[in-house]
């Protein structure tokens, strides 16, 4: 009589393997949002755009403030008084006297006038050079620098030159400070309004991107909220996908921008020191946003991140509101 092996032990349907011999078929739990989606990647293009666009604009905006404060500062430290000539009077005389009220008024630092040929030079951009300017009445520039701190009397200044020469005239720049000022207030306004756009466009991508994959994972996110599961872990899915979609873009973007600003700022150093160089440093002023520039590029990328995680938790509760 054949003796019947005894059947091999089966493995029972909850049995997870042998951990000794590290065989565990424990299966790894898989995410509501899968996260190499077509959305997905769509998404993370949308705001690598965006926050290139915001940090191209935040970074353009800091230059131009840069600029005029710079260009502020050099104008309200000096000032011009242009001596004119009047037919009966000797030119060269008052350019002396008004140089002597110059020294002789309060917070004056220093005083230079310009000689003829140099006057003649300041027009020659709009008239040509070669031309024979003898005969031209040219007026005569004196540059008044003023000292640090001092606050001058400009009427006092201004009355005295109409005093002793009354072909003279004192331009205290404050007309150009101001417009300088209005010009950077513009450039903030204007840089605001197009990162308000760029949030706002951002916040209706994620809006359209979540609702898309809300759609498409409909029946596994209504399984999950019928047994039983929170609307805050389910929230809480999406938010993590999108965070980490908001973070891959913003890094994009805020990374392509650093090295756009790393390599305009790298060519106007190269070219400081020549005649193309210092014409776009007399125009625009540095192209460097320095550090603080950087910082803001860095918590651009985070806000973005933010905005795109917030965004989706508010959608998906929008939406599992509708489900109940």
């Amino acid at each position: 009589m054949s003796m019947i092996e005894p059947p091999e032990a089966m493995a029972e349907p909850w049995d997870d393997g042998d951990p000794a011999a590290g065989t565990s078929t424990q299966p790894t739990p898989a995410p509501i949002v899968p996260s190499g989606s077509i959305a997905g990647r769509s998404l993370t293009a949308v705001v690598a755009i965006m926050t290139l666009l915001a940090s191209l604009t935040t970074g353009a905006v800091m230059m131009v403030v840069n600029s005029a404060s710079d260009w502020q500062s050099d104008v309200s430290r000096e000032m011009t008084i242009q001596v004119r000539p009047v037919p009966g009077r000797d030119i060269e005389a008052d350019v002396r006297t008004a140089i002597d009220v110059a020294r002789g008024a309060a917070g004056i630092a220093d005083v230079r006038a310009y000689t003829k040929e140099e006057s003649a030079q300041l027009i020659e951009p709009w008239l040509g050079s070669g031309l024979a300017l003898g005969e031209l009445p040219i007026p005569r520039m004196i540059v008044v620098k003023l000292a640090s701190g001092a606050a001058p009397d400009f009427a006092g200044l201004r009355n005295a030159l109409a005093a002793k020469v009354p072909s003279a005239s004192l331009d205290d720049h404050r007309g150009w400070v101001d417009r300088m000022r209005t010009m950077a207030e513009t450039a903030v306004i204007v840089g605001i309004a197009i990162l308000a756009l760029v949030l706002a466009v951002t916040v209706l991508s994620v809006t359209f991107a979540t609702r898309g994959a809300m759609a498409a994972n409909r029946p596994i996110v209504e399984v999950l909220h019928y047994v039983g599961a929170t609307d805050s872990f389910v929230a809480g899915q999406f938010q993590r996908h999108f965070l980490i979609l908001g973070f891959k873009g913003g890094a994009i973007g805020g990374g392509a921008a650093v090295v756009l600003f790393g390599i305009l700022g790298a060519a106007n150093a190269w070219l400081l020191g020549t005649a193309g160089g210092d014409e776009a440093a007399a125009l625009f002023g540095s192209l460097s946003i320095g550090v603080g520039g950087y910082i803001a590029i860095l918590i651009q990328i985070v806000l973005m991140a933010t905005v795109t995680a917030l965004t989706s938790r508010r959608t998906v509760n929008q939406t599992l509101a509708s489900i109940e």
